[in-house]
């Protein structure tokens, strides 16, 4: 493996799956730790999924539960890449692409969440109802 000549960083590719998956836990690592919206969107998570288990909601509604968590988290991770690469480039400096970029990407997190609470309210809100009669 070729090693920078100042420091012990990693350009190359990865040549294990740990390694691989060391680096994949690093960055889930980065969006718990500096992303608010994700530990939010993590917390909403498991408030739903308690919601779940108590209602004891069937199959077809927990894959429907999981499609609608995963597209949030995954529009979330998305977001958060494209942030990031953006800052790099233009740096603290404003640009009329870069606030598309970001408000574009932070648009498709929004219609995720839509989708997410579409989800939510079609499973919750008729056992919801049912229980408070």
């Amino acid at each position: 493996m070729h090693m920078g000549l100042k420091d012990k960083r990693q350009i190359d590719k990865n040549k294990t799956f740990f390694q691989s998956l060391g680096h994949a836990l690093e960055g889930i690592k980065r969006l718990v730790l500096e992303e608010r919206n994700f530990r939010f969107d993590l917390i909403i998570a498991a408030i739903v999924l308690c919601l779940g288990i108590v209602l004891q909601i069937k199959i077809n509604e927990w894959l429907w539960l999981f499609a609608a968590f995963f597209s949030v988290i995954g529009s979330e991770v998305l977001n958060s890449i494209i942030e990031n690469v953006v800052d790099l480039i233009v740096g603290h400096h404003f640009d009329l692409m870069a606030k598309r970029a970001k408000d574009i990407a932070a648009g498709g997190v929004l219609l995720s969440a839509t989708f997410a609470a579409i989800i939510g309210a079609l499973i919750f809100i008729p056992r919801l109802i049912m229980l408070f009669k």
